[in-house]
């Protein structure tokens, strides 16, 4: 038995482990996705972003007070549009965050391999041993 690992239909790797099929795992797809993410994602999302906000700015004002005299709904739409607006800038900074941590993600564990063999590999026994004589 096993208790590290989930059964397959859990999400787990089954009896062979694994990661996840499709998962960005070697530098080139790591950059490739990160690549993908900064040319079309993040793009796409501020461009589809800023559409959104100028059609809801116009409703915002199409329902606004004229004369003294406006919509209620003038004011519902600008509350949720405040807030749209504040989910939006936070989709795109996770965005550029997980575009930041593909392009870095390979220093980092790059780093932490040269730091545990720099700690592992220290002075050994054998070292003070030279080879016999006509060696």
């Amino acid at each position: 038995m096993r208790l590290n690992q989930l059964p397959d239909g859990l999400g787990g790797g089954g009896p062979t482990g694994g990661g996840q099929p499709g998962l960005a795992s070697s530098p080139a797809e790591k950059q490739a996705a990160a690549n993908t993410l900064h040319n079309h994602i993040e793009g796409d999302t501020k461009t589809a972003g800023a559409w959104a906000d100028d059609e809801t700015g116009a409703v915002v004002k199409a329902f606004a007070a004229k004369d003294g005299h406006g919509w209620l709904t003038s004011g519902a739409v600008g509350k949720a549009h405040t807030v749209w607006g504040e989910q939006m800038q936070s989709l795109v900074n996770k965005l550029s965050g997980d575009e930041s941590a593909l392009r870095n993600n390979n220093t980092l564990l790059m780093g932490t391999d040269f730091g545990v063999s720099d700690s592992a590999r220290k002075v050994s026994v054998f070292d003070a041993y030279s080879p016999p004589p006509g060696q």
